[in-house]
């Protein structure tokens, strides 16, 4: 919704374009830095109680956005919003592991990809209503009832979280370096004027300073540890890919539809809603099909559609009719959701309930950077063809990983394989 109205604020508020962006990406930067340290608090101060405070924060964010008539508070506001969001969400997917028996773990998180998906489908559709309809403050005060009812429910629902343990902290330093390492990224990517070899530098040595952190610090912001482990390590890694492969479908299809084959954006909005309706579709599907078929086969056949669509795309050009291009998309949706359901399972299942919280945290930084990889290849590759077979790469890289998806076995039962690497660590 913020994306549709983005030039509605701009006018508004008496700002550029570019000036009025930066509500988008103050809100990306936070949410990057803020959801593996928001993992690990909830693992430390209890999931419910760091859920219902990250739903309150983006509660009082919402209404106090509305009344921003500057933009500096407006940004402001969005960054406290997006802090509630951070908190909340690898909180959520954490307590799902926390309390749906393993067996069911594949299907909820499907329906939960499935809702996840939809809200990011009609978004811009409601966005564009409520804005013509009401104004651009609307697209804020509409998150208010939802957030409410959010609260609501979990205080009544969700078990009562953990206490922190005495003995436990939390890495300040390895949070700093993490945020200010992500900031740099997604000001690079995001705006390349900031993109120099000063910022490039700071990036660089920012991530050696917090890898060194982590490796030294008794209990870190990220558990390396947890990489030894196969299933966590791929299902990570996959997320990743499977992200840069969606969003670059979803930033590439605009530009190729609009400026080469002028395309009305009316009709792009179709062909993208087509392509994000079949994501959130097959991610129900995928995961009701998690436990049936395993893990290591829906990722598999995740990464084989979603390299099968990244050809069809190059096909566009010998053929950019609406018809041939809505097939390709939901083909290419299909690949983008099977599978994701299978990737998070896995994530959670490689590690100790203990732990859901990290594992969660690093799951969603996966995502973001993946989204980040696909805006870096869209910007730097201005041939789109060459950009579809980099798609195509990235797909045959997959497959491999989903070999990985396989949980540990000992004699007749299943085990946790995150517990012996992290006793290692």
């Amino acid at each position: 919704m913020i994306a549709v109205g983005l030039p509605t604020i701009a006018e508004a508020l008496q700002v550029t374009l570019g000036q009025a962006s930066w509500v988008i990406t103050i809100y990306l930067i936070v949410m990057a830095a803020v959801q593996p340290i928001a993992g690990k608090m909830g693992d430390l101060y209890g999931k419910r109680t760091m859920f219902l405070l990250g739903m309150l924060l983006f509660l009082i964010a919402a209404a106090a956005c509305m009344l921003s008539f500057s933009l500096l508070w407006l940004i402001v506001f969005r960054a406290l919003q997006a802090i509630g969001g951070a908190i909340a969400a690898p909180n959520a997917s954490a307590l799902i592991r926390d309390v749906v028996p393993k067996e069911k773990l594949g299907s909820t998180f499907g329906t939960f990809g499935l809702l996840m998906g939809l809200g990011a489908a009609i978004g811009p559709l409601i966005g564009s209503i409520l804005i013509g309809s009401l104004g651009w403050t609307s697209i804020f005060w509409i998150n208010l009832p939802f957030a409410l009812f959010s609260l609501a429910a979990a205080y009544v629902y969700l078990p009562s979280g953990t206490r922190k343990n005495a003995e436990a902290s939390l890495d300040i330093l390895g949070s700093v370096y993490l945020t200010v390492g992500l900031t740099l990224l997604t000001l690079c990517v995001t705006h390349p004027e900031y993109a120099n070899v000063w910022t490039v530098a700071a990036l660089a040595v920012t991530a050696i300073l917090f890898i060194r952190q982590e490796l030294r610090c008794r209990e870190p912001l990220i558990e390396f540890a947890l990489f030894k482990v196969p299933m966590f390590a791929s299902a990570n890694l996959s997320i990743l890919l499977s992200n840069a492969i969606m969003y670059s479908t979803i930033l590439v299809m605009p530009v190729l539809l609009q400026k080469t084959y002028h395309f009305p954006v009316q009709a792009v909005g179709i062909l993208l809603f087509i392509f994000s309706l079949a994501m959130s579709a097959c991610s129900w599907f995928g995961g009701a099909l998690t436990e049936k078929l395993g893990k290591t086969k829906l990722v598999l056949l995740s990464f084989l559609i979603s390299g099968a669509a990244a050809l069809g795309y190059l096909g566009i050009y010998q053929l950019p009719s609406f018809m041939y291009i809505a097939v390709v998309l939901l083909v290419g949706g299909i690949g983008g959701g099977i599978g994701t359901p299978s990737m998070q399972t896995a994530s959670m299942q490689a590690v100790p309930k203990e732990m859901s919280g990290v594992a969660s945290g690093i799951f969603s930084t996966f995502r973001y950077i993946g989204g980040m990889a696909a805006s870096v290849m869209v910007s730097v590759i201005p041939d789109f063809h060459w950009l579809f077979y980099c798609l195509i790469a990235l797909a045959v890289i997959g497959l491999p990983l989903s070999r990985g998806l396989v949980e540990l076995r000992t004699t007749g039962t299943q085990t946790e394989p995150g517990n012996a690497a992290v006793r290692d660590h």
